[in-house]
């Protein structure tokens, strides 16, 4: 959710900003803008729409410098226009870049009113700007402004801004909003991610909650939120894969979609022992909490919420330790209570989720006994103040709505489960042989590619649909239909299969295509009663079934059959159909599949 990019160098910085931004897009925003000074002379450009609209305007309109900010917007408080767009500009002297939301921007907007200042958006990054130029009036540095200025702002933020008459500085601040360093030889950079300056360093800082940092082309200062100099780890990033391109494929999320066997193999790498997982592979200290743990709280957002869903099964089932899994937004507000030797998990792909990490952050004030993310990026918020981690190693994901990242989440989280077992001196043998296979299964399963693209044409004059699966494969259905919604726009729910009589059937008709998940386990004779219901009552099935589970395509249910799997791994296996029968519709459809409307790929506010 919206991108941030600055540079101070001793060349021009345009290419790089705007290069950063065009790596920032699959978070998700509607507007761009950048800031840049030549010499002592301040110039803004803005953009609706995509960063290539923002490259467009800046090159006609001859701007150029050698310090500059830059930042793609998701529309918060105002609406989408070139005016609330950042950067923004305060008594043409500061020019401020945010990601975030100040909560009480209210109150400070009508002060700094009486004070004379005038507004011209609806943002409340404004307010920042203003704030921070009404305090350099009374401090000797922008450091100590914008040090004085943070102090006064409610909410979450990641903030860079640069005063005009200083053209060798920029000061960023950081609280809730990933901020990273990127240093350089005479130049030096500041990014929410590290993926937008890997064209130009791989030598990275990531700021820690409440620091300010000075940076100009040769130093970089840090402060922490008592003000006092910090010295921060440089880390050398080794990320090899480079994402930026689509290859052969029409969209990222396809591209990503058949990665999903390689980014298994990659999350397995060296984590299996023999008929073992490796403990180490979720920190040092982890065979010991795995040993005397007794319920494990999972909480995340969205679609890492189904992976948690999947694995309270798993848990339970095979580690013998009681599981609850949470919404962190509904977490973070109410009371709760915290079992005897509880682990905490939060799920993670980006380890920015605002709710996320606040909910971790509120968890360790109530008693948990550790705490543990999974998580595909490392040095990411939640990586560093969590006691274990587990890295999905899935490489970087444009796609908004997430493919890879869920399935490696599910592996990590099912590695957990065998984990715990075997501490615990229960046979974990069947999880690991099952995980070996699974990279083989998620090929095989792709190639039904081509049958569920032609299935995906009878969704082409759909408005809603239905999504059925019982067990561990409920929280697949609930997967299936966010993805449908997501990236083809068709309203879609899930169910358990067996409250389909508990007012879902009300539903049922031939305009509702109902979408079932149906491997060959101990469910199946009662999810076949379930589907019969459906039949009854004049409505269209879709079926994913096991080969071996006797479902026969007729008139009012196709069948697509999928190879035997071994029930411990199915839920992993029968996501994948899920995810090309979204990816197809939404093509038919002729939507944004990669940045779809409205929606961001890290949601770093609340």
């Amino acid at each position: 959710m919206c991108g941030i990019v600055g540079a101070v160098a001793e060349r021009p910085v345009n290419k790089i900003l705007v290069e950063g931004l065009k790596r920032l897009e699959y978070r998700g925003y509607d507007s761009a803008g950048v800031a840049l000074l030549d010499g002592n002379t301040l110039k803004t450009v803005k953009a609706v729409g995509k960063v290539v609209n923002l490259e467009s305007a800046l090159e006609q309109s001859g701007v150029s410098g050698h310090t500059g900010i830059a930042h793609t917007r998701w529309a918060t408080h105002g609406s989408v226009t070139e005016a609330n767009a950042h950067p923004h500009v305060s008594s043409g002297q500061l020019a401020l870049v945010h990601n975030g939301i100040i909560e009480n921007h209210v109150s400070l907007r009508a002060a700094l009113k009486g004070d004379g200042y005038e507004f011209l958006s609806d943002t409340d990054t404004e307010v920042m700007v203003h704030l921070i130029h009404q305090l350099r009036q009374q401090h000797k540095t922008l450091l100590a402004s914008v040090q004085a200025a943070v102090k006064q702002f409610e909410g979450a933020f990641g903030t860079v801004v640069f005063d005009k008459d200083n053209s060798n500085e920029i000061i960023v601040a950081r609280s809730g909003s990933p901020l990273v360093i990127g240093l350089g030889l005479g130049e030096n950079f500041i990014a929410s991610d590290q993926l937008a300056l890997l064209p130009v360093t791989r030598s990275f800082i990531f700021l820690e909650e409440g620091d300010v940092a000075r940076i100009t082309r040769d130093t970089v200062e840090i402060f922490d939120a008592d003000g006092n100099a910090v010295e921060r780890e440089v880390v050398e990033s080794n990320i090899t894969q480079d994402a930026s391109g689509k290859g052969d494929y029409r969209h990222y999320m396809l591209k990503e979609i058949y990665e999903q066997p390689l980014a298994v193999r990659n999350t397995l790498e060296g984590r299996l022992n023999n008929d073992r997982v490796a403990i180490d592979a979720f920190g040092d200290s982890a065979q010991q909490i795995f040993k005397d743990v007794k319920h494990v709280q999972i909480i995340a957002c969205g679609t890492s919420y189904h992976s948690g869903m999947v694995a309270r099964y798993w848990l339970e089932q095979f580690a013998g330790v009681s599981c609850n899994v949470e919404i962190a937004s509904e977490f973070r507000y109410r009371q709760s209570f915290v079992h005897e030797k509880s682990l905490l998990v939060t799920i993670s792909q980006s380890g920015e989720t605002a709710d996320t990490l606040a909910a971790l952050r509120l968890a360790k004030q109530q008693g948990y006994m550790a705490s543990m993310t999974i998580c595909n990026v490392p040095g990411s918020s939640l990586v560093r103040e969590s006691d274990l981690a587990f890295m999905t190693k899935a490489g970087a994901e444009i796609g908004v709505a997430s493919t890879k990242a869920f399935t490696t989440q599910l592996v990590g989280l099912l590695m957990l489960t065998a984990s715990i077992a075997q501490e615990k001196g229960l046979d974990q043998s069947a999880i690991v042989n099952a995980i070996k296979v699974l990279p083989a299964k998620l090929e095989e399963t792709l190639q039904l590619a081509d049958s569920i693209a032609e299935l995906a044409e009878e969704f082409a004059d759909k408005q809603h649909s239905l999504f059925l699966g019982r067990g561990s494969q409920y929280p697949i259905a609930m997967e299936g239909a966010l993805k449908l919604k997501e990236i083809s726009y068709i309203h879609a729910e899930a169910y358990a299969a067996g409250e389909l009589k508990h007012g879902p059937l009300a539903l049922i008709d031939a305009d509702m295509p109902i979408i079932v998940v149906a491997p060959n386990n101990e469910l199946l004779e009662k999810l076949k009663s379930n589907v019969e219901e459906v039949r009854a009552r004049g409505g269209i099935i879709y079926v994913f079934a096991d080969k071996d589970s006797h479902f026969e395509s007729d008139n009012t249910m196709r069948v697509i059959n999928v190879n035997h799997t071994d029930d411990i791994i199915a839920p992993i296996v029968y996501t994948l159909p899920l995810q090309l029968l979204s990816y197809y519709v939404a093509v038919i459809k002729g939507t944004d599949v990669d940045q779809p409307r409205n929606l961001a790929k890290s949601v770093t506010v609340e």
